[in-house]
């Protein structure tokens, strides 16, 4: 049993086809298919359906490669902590960021990566949280930007900074001249949603309680697209703050602040509770420095840097 083995097997998984899994790790169809069914042989054992198409695991084969996920990952983090102590190049990196980040944070960091960094790999993965969530699980992303908490055992949560959430309101809408808005008397009933978002924080926004505000909940994660929905229907949204200065000037003066509480989110890096990448999270660490104002960064990011 070997690691080879692992990785072959995952990328079976993956790909749900043998010739592409193969392509996918740099080997011939038939070097992949030999030291697969030899795994196969050591253990006794049928890992994937071959009659099936797509190709599939077998109910053994899918706690094996569950397994394997793992090894995969203590292997390379054994690497990156040999690569670390030797002061080698962070190499490739696989972030993940939700889409009511990216907007403002990720054209910046790029920048800053790519004039600071120019020999780190990056690869960006967009995507709304349960989906970044399980490629944490799985090994496939190093490490994601999201709010939090995610609650979950199995991942560890750095704050990065806070930010406020505001709401953005229609011309149309009667709470757009009321001068204090509250955020427990919010109106439901012409609430847009970005359900994922922001109903976590479920007792702050009254919307949260409710199976449906308007005709439609909105549940993808495109803060934008939001926005236009209320320049076009009416009614109001929930938006953060550091993408008000993305808005048109004529769009900010729809912007409001919220009070009674004043409600607030925190985004965090979120890594697989064995990462070992300490290098790698400080470098966009000091990416995200030239983004986000001082005053919303979280105390000990601002001042010390980060230790696993």
């Amino acid at each position: 049993m070997t690691l080879q083995q692992m990785e072959y097997i995952v990328a079976v998984d993956k790909c749900r086809h043998f010739a592409k899994a193969a392509e996918s790790c740099g080997v011939t169809q038939s070097t992949l298919s030999a030291l697969v069914q030899k795994l196969e042989f050591e253990l006794d054992v049928t890992i994937f359906d071959r009659n099936s198409h797509p190709v599939k695991p077998t109910a053994v084969g899918e706690e094996i490669i569950s397994r394997a996920k793992v090894l995969l990952l203590n292997a390379a983090q054994v690497r990156e902590l040999v690569a670390t102590r030797k002061g080698e190049s962070v190499g490739k990196v696989s972030l993940g960021i939700i889409s009511t980040v990216a907007p403002y944070l990720l054209p910046k960091v790029l920048k800053y990566l790519s004039i600071n960094h120019p020999d780190i790999e990056l690869h960006v993965e967009e995507a709304r949280v349960s989906a970044l969530i399980s490629q944490l699980e799985s090994g496939e992303l190093d490490v994601a930007l999201l709010a939090t908490p995610v609650n979950n055992s199995e991942l560890l949560e750095i704050p990065v900074y806070k930010e406020r959430l505001m709401a953005y309101v229609s011309p149309d809408e009667p709470i757009h001249n009321v001068p204090d808005l509250q955020t427990g008397r919010l109106p439901v009933e012409s609430a847009w949603v970005l359900r994922e978002g922001y109903c976590p924080n479920r007792g702050i926004f009254p919307f949260c309680n409710y199976k449906a505000t308007r005709q439609a909940v909105y549940e993808a994660g495109s803060v934008e697209t939001l926005i236009k929905i209320v320049d076009e229907n009416g009614g109001y949204a929930i938006i953060p703050e550091l993408h008000v200065p993305l808005l048109q000037e004529c769009q900010q003066t729809n912007v409001r602040a919220l009070t009674n509480p004043e409600p607030v989110r925190e985004i965090a890096f979120v890594v697989h509770r064995n990462f070992v990448r300490e290098r790698l999270l400080n470098i966009i660490a000091d990416a995200i420095k030239t983004v986000i104002p001082p005053a919303m960064l979280d105390k000990r990011l601002e001042k010390f840097p980060i230790k696993l």
